[in-house]
């Protein structure tokens, strides 16, 4: 395996994190997304996207990197208020301090290799360093692969689950929570 690291993504890689998120979800989602929505994906509206959210944030995005190619990416940043709630609408008592982790992914081809690790370990890094005490994230219920992602990396699913229009389609998605020091084995 070449060298592989993470690093806090700049400007010129949005292009690159929009081809791995529009790949991904093409590969990954086509059964949790109606084709009409995969097929209506745009690499420039994504690239534009991931650009004006490594400028200005308010989520920080990190690369995984081997070799010479990008592999996957991650955004996290200081979790929404509403993000955090419970299903009667009350926040957490923590919310000030809880991190949302809104988009780890790897291309397929290039999993199980420590990618998703690293990045997870390094946006916790952050997030600690900017205050968080633990993190969230949401993960569609049929996406198994990335439920035991997070759930190998000690996070648990807290109960929480929220119903979204994917495109006339209900796509339910489940929180989990979590600690922000990722121990790599």
């Amino acid at each position: 395996m070449a060298e592989a690291s993470v690093r806090p993504a700049v400007p010129s890689d949005a292009e690159e994190i929009a081809r791995i998120q529009l790949e991904t979800w093409r590969a990954a989602y086509t059964d949790l997304l109606p084709p009409a929505v995969v097929e209506a994906l745009s690499d420039d509206e994504a690239a534009l996207a991931w650009r004006q959210t490594i400028e200005q944030g308010p989520a920080q995005v990190f690369v995984a990197v081997e070799g010479a190619y990008r592999v996957g990416f991650c955004a996290a940043g200081p979790a929404p208020q509403d993000e955090t709630a419970d299903a009667a609408g009350t926040p957490a008592k923590d919310v000030e301090t809880v991190a949302l982790v809104s988009t780890l992914l790897v291309e397929p081809r290039w999993g199980r290799r420590g990618h998703g690790g690293r990045l997870l370990a390094m946006a916790g890094e952050a997030m600690r360093a900017a205050g968080a005490t633990r993190g969230i994230t949401w993960v569609p219920e049929q996406d198994k692969a990335s439920l035991a992602f997070f759930e190998r990396a000690s996070w648990v699913r807290d109960g929480t689950v929220r119903t979204l229009d994917a495109g006339g389609r209900p796509l339910r998605e489940l929180r989990l929570t979590g600690t922000l020091r990722i121990e790599l084995a």
